[in-house]
């Protein structure tokens, strides 16, 4: 999956957004056992936690994602968040603060349905909205150019560069939609009256932003994929196929961890037998 690893700088117009595995979903099955399998061991260990990045546009398919590749891992293992407008609290501590508190504990799997990159997206492509982070150095926009962003990047850079020394595995899949696909969704959430509630005005407002989205996607898929916090393009046209990819990158790059049990400390172990007879004549 080597392939899918964001490892030079990209030019995304020329990646594809569809590719069909044969069987997808036959063979996620697979990989959802493995993957509660990993994470049972990893609990147990309690030596590293994990965290999986999701990025896309509107309809790309994350949520369903998160549905499909996580349904065999044990609920108490796996934590969701989703990061929406920032709320007042939030907006008093610095940008990074909501993501440093919602990070998993050793043991178990964060899934950042939206993340931290919003702050050098959604506020790249509205530059207004960091007015509300009330930054001293920021009185206009053009306070806001691109060594603002640059400067965010490293930041963020240096926040999963600690994370990961301390245990946490940073592994980011950016859903890659066309934007006739994404046509598609939309006009489908229209058509269908069971869909009609994920639909919102605002999605076709930001659908006319696409080339500045692309963009800033692009740019922080280029300065922010790190060989212990990397990037991974998935082509996200087909859904079968992009969940597969997720499971099985996730499983490969899970494996090299070798997580292990833990073992019984040998005073216990010299035990068993007497633990097994005083239970037996209960």
């Amino acid at each position: 999956m080597k392939s899918y690893k964001v490892k030079s700088s990209i030019n995304l117009s020329e990646i594809n957004t569809k590719e069909i595995i044969e069987k997808a979903s036959k063979k996620i099955k697979k990989n959802r056992k493995k993957l509660s399998k990993l994470q049972e061991t990893m609990y147990a260990e309690r030596k590293y936690a994990v965290l999986i990045c999701l990025q896309g546009m509107d309809t790309s398919g994350k949520d369903s994602l998160i549905r499909e590749v996580f349904k065999d891992v044990n609920a108490q293992g796996v934590e969701v968040t989703s990061f929406k407008v920032p709320t007042e609290l939030e907006l008093s501590h610095n940008y990074l603060w909501r993501h440093y508190i919602a990070l998993p504990e050793k043991g178990k799997i964060g899934i950042f349905n939206r993340t931290h990159y919003e702050n050098v997206l959604v506020t790249r492509v509205h530059p207004e909205y960091v007015f509300s982070e009330n930054i001293p150095s920021v009185k206009s926009l053009e306070d806001l150019d691109d060594d603002f962003y640059n400067k965010r990047m490293d930041e963020i850079n240096n926040f999963e560069k600690q994370i990961t020394n301390n245990g946490t595995i940073v592994l980011k899949f950016f859903l890659n939609l066309s934007k006739n696909e994404q046509k598609h969704r939309l006009l489908r959430r229209l058509k269908l009256k069971e869909k009609n509630w994920k639909f919102s005005p605002g999605d076709l407002k930001e659908r006319q932003l696409w080339d500045k989205y692309q963009f800033c996607y692009q740019e922080l898929l280029n300065k922010t994929s790190t060989e212990i916090a990397p990037w991974f393009i998935i082509p996200a046209d087909d859904k079968d196929t992009a969940r597969y990819l997720v499971s099985e990158i996730l499983v490969e790059e899970l494996d090299k961890l070798n997580f292990k049990e833990p073992e019984l400390p040998e005073k216990y172990k010299l035990e068993i037998k007497n633990y097994k007879k005083q239970l037996e004549s209960e």
